[in-house]
């Protein structure tokens, strides 16, 4: 029997560099994996709709840096950049308020744009669900978004899973499609994965991502 392993984790040390990177000493390390949680989740809730695909976290003795990666960096920057500056301090005091930062650190944000949102599984599962919430039916929103991940000539392998209550049915079910393959078994292939789910008035949908874009060889 198999053991079912996240794709991202499967892969830490390999392909993949961790999502927090820093260190610490056992007595704070309990405070750096708090505020690194709690900042990924005020993170996820204030920019729900942003395509936000990653917030990696970096921290040093005097500063703290936040690294968001998104297909719709202009909207998070704000139009004078007034935005990202707001989103900086409100982060800060979020911190200070939970008694995870120091006074004398400073808190650093930096916002990345990713190229091709299709490609990124993180970005696909939230279009996904902005589709489903929108009450679109499930079975075009599948096919329609395979059909524009394949479009992309870097993409080998795409697999969309949904689970709950599809379509508003009384009994929950899954859906599963797939275009291409996805070698989840092999360390080398850089296949990236996301899980996320819709709320719905009936209940919440779950939804699972597996890109496939070709081996690394380095």
């Amino acid at each position: 029997m198999t053991h079912t392993v996240h794709p991202y984790s499967h892969r830490l040390g390999i392909l993949r560099d961790w999502k927090s990177r820093w260190f610490a000493t056992r007595a704070g390390y309990k405070l750096a994996l708090r505020g690194d949680v709690l900042i990924r989740e005020y993170l996820e809730k204030k920019l729900k709709g942003f395509f936000v695909a990653d917030i990696e976290i970096e921290r040093s003795e005097k500063a703290l840096r936040v690294i968001i990666s998104s297909s719709r960096p202009g909207m998070i920057i704000g139009r004078q950049g007034d935005g990202a500056e707001i989103l900086r301090k409100e982060i800060r005091s979020l911190l200070l308020k939970h008694k995870l930062l120091g006074e004398k650190v400073n808190v650093k944000l930096d916002i990345k744009e990713i190229k091709s949102a299709e490609t990124n599984a993180a970005v696909v599962s939230q279009m996904i669900v902005e589709g489903l919430e929108k009450r679109l039916p499930f079975r075009r929103v599948m096919k329609q978004m395979l059909e524009k991940v394949m479009a992309n000539r870097d993409v080998l392998g795409v697999r969309i899973f949904l689970a709950g209550r599809l379509g508003g049915a009384t009994m929950s079910r899954t859906e599963d499609r797939k275009l291409g393959r996805i070698p989840l078994q092999t360390l080398r292939a850089d296949v990236d994965y996301a899980v996320t789910k819709a709320v719905m008035p009936y209940g919440t949908i779950g939804v699972k991502v597996w890109i496939y874009k070709g081996d690394i060889f380095k």
